[in-house]
C-alpha cells in the first residue's frame, strides 16, 4: 500500500519532485522504512515493459518517462496541435503586455485561477519564471519566452500590437464593472 502511496504522491508533484524527509512525514514510515519503499518501486520501474522510471537526484525523487522511449514522445509532442484555447490566449496576452506579472495580478485580471493554464504555458515554453516579485512572499514573477515570440512571428516583445487607449478604459471599466456592481434581485 505505502508503495501505490509513493507512487501517487510523485505522481502528483510531477516534474518538481518530492523530498524524502517529506515522503516520509506524508507516509508516517521511517527513513529506513522510506528507503526499501523506494527500493522496491525502483524494482518495479526497472522492468523493461514500463515506460517510467524513478529518477533520484540527492533526496529528490521524481517520476520520469524512459530515455529509450524518447522516439515516440517526440512524436506525440510534434502531433500536438499548435492551436491555443481562448484561456492561454488571453492569459498569454496578460503576461506579455504587463510583464513582470505574478500569478495573482494575472488571476485579478482574468477573474480566475490561473494557476493551471501557467502550469501549460510553462510547459509548452511560452512563458517562464523570470524572478520573485518584492511583494511579501516573493511570488514568482513571469515573462514571455523566444518560443513565444517564434509562435506570433515577432522579433522582439515591442512588435506587439498596441491596445487603443479607448480599449484600455473600455477594459479598465468592465474590470470595475465585473468587480464592483453588484446585481439586484
Amino acid at each position: 500500500m505505502k508503495i501505490a502511496a509513493l507512487e501517487g504522491l510523485l505522481f502528483i508533484v510531477g516534474e518538481e519532485g518530492i523530498d524524502v524527509k517529506k515522503i516520509e512525514e506524508i507516509l508516517e514510515v521511517s527513513h529506513e522504512e522510506v528507503l526499501e519503499i523506494i527500493k522496491k518501486l525502483c524494482s518495479i520501474y526497472d522492468a523493461n515493459e514500463r515506460g517510467l522510471q524513478l529518477y533520484v537526484l540527492g533526496n529528490r525523487l521524481k517520476l520520469t518517462t524512459k530515455k529509450e522511449h524518447s522516439y515516440f514522445y517526440k512524436k506525440l509532442a510534434l502531433e500536438e496541435s499548435p492551436i491555443l484555447s481562448q484561456a492561454a490566449l488571453e492569459t498569454l496576452a496578460i503576461i506579455a503586455y504587463n510583464q513582470p506579472i505574478t500569478r495573482v495580478k494575472i488571476d485579478e485580471v482574468r477573474g480566475i485561477s490561473s494557476g493551471h493554464m501557467l502550469r501549460r504555458l510553462i510547459s509548452k515554453n511560452l512563458i517562464k519564471e523570470v524572478g520573485k516579485s518584492s511583494e511579501a512572499g516573493r511570488p514568482a514573477l513571469y515573462g514571455v519566452t523566444g518560443e513565444f515570440l517564434d509562435y506570433f512571428g515577432l522579433s522582439d516583445i515591442s512588435e506587439l500590437p498596441k491596445i487603443k487607449e479607448e480599449v484600455k478604459k473600455e477594459m479598465e471599466q468592465d474590470l470595475y464593472c465585473a468587480r464592483y456592481n453588484e446585481k439586484i434581485s
